[in-house]
């Protein structure tokens, strides 16, 4: 297991201080990504850590980079603490901090879409499914259920906001930006890492009901997916025994936390604008078994 870090500070070029990642240069060609424990719902970042949280983010994604490198070519390189300060000579003491939530990575310019699989109806999706009919302005079926199987599943690519939420796009407004060929590129990988992911994921009673996955281009102009893959922050796990079509879905995920916020929402205690409310310890210690049951079950080990 690993410490709790909430916010990492360490002798290289910081470039971006997301939510929960701090991303370094380690030169021209490898970054350094630190998953902290920090936490967000309702695009704001709470004061509480959740412990364990950056390290599950960090080897489940070296897992699947791993486990899909068939499927599509990655930019990891290593989660192995040991091997970064052998390759980053002056992160040596900052071993500890580093252990279990580091990932050096190949460099890529990213491409401006977040890469959206869905696979159930459930989220943003049902929203606009109930609203309006469609998923990203595009027609469904009519008569469909919350936490509905799509068959088959559904490239719904969204715009990156740096600031709120991120905006459901048709694939067409992908084409325009980018081009059709490089779009139906993106939709196809997208697919496949999720077909690959979620029959894997059946072996072991978890329904990934979407994710989200993101790419960018290598110097050298291979396509990469980047970032995180399959985490309970970048997609929707539910326990297969429990799942039940008409309804929202137990999950392997931050739902104690958002269920408490959203409960003080509904009571007008908190109006969802920072800063955020403080959360109970038994709240943030719920949320940290949910991560680290989702290794467990997944990769077949104990963090």
């Amino acid at each position: 297991m690993t410490g709790v870090v909430v916010q990492s500070r360490l002798p290289l070029p910081l470039l971006r201080r997301g939510k929960v990642r701090e991303v370094y240069a380690v030169d021209d060609a490898t970054l350094l990504l630190v998953a902290s424990d920090r936490v967000s719902a309702f695009d704001v970042v709470l004061n509480e850590p959740v412990p364990h949280k950056g390290a599950v983010l960090t080897q489940l994604s070296a897992f699947w980079f791993a486990r899909l490198a068939e499927v599509m070519p990655h930019h990891y390189l290593s989660a192995d603490a040991d091997e970064i300060v052998a390759r980053v000579p002056a992160l040596v003491a900052h071993r500890i901090e580093l252990a279990g939530r580091a990932m050096l990575a190949r460099r890529a310019t990213p491409v401006p879409f977040e890469c959206v699989v869905r696979g159930y109806l459930s989220g943003s999706a049902w929203a606009e499914y109930r609203q309006s009919g469609t998923l990203a302005g595009e027609p469904l079926p009519a008569g469909l259920l919350e936490s509905q199987r799509l068959d088959p599943p559904i490239f719904s690519p969204a715009t990156k906001a740096e600031q709120g939420n991120d905006e459901n796009v048709t694939m067409d407004h992908v084409a325009r930006a980018l081009g059709r060929a490089p779009a139906e590129r993106l939709r196809r990988a997208s697919l496949d890492l999720y077909e690959a992911g979620r029959a894997y994921a059946a072996e072991r009673g978890i329904i990934i009901a979407d994710t989200k996955f993101e790419f960018g281009t290598a110097g050298d102009g291979t396509l990469l997916v980047i970032d995180e893959i399959l985490t309970p922050d970048s997609s929707r796990f539910w326990p297969a025994d429990r799942y039940q079509p008409g309804r929202s879905q137990p999950s392997f995920d931050k739902q104690p936390l958002r269920d408490f916020l959203a409960e003080l929402k509904r009571q007008g205690v908190w109006n969802g604008d920072p800063p955020p409310p403080p959360l109970p310890a038994e709240v943030v210690a719920a949320t940290s078994t949910r991560y680290l049951d989702a290794y467990r079950r997944l990769t077949g080990s104990a963090l």
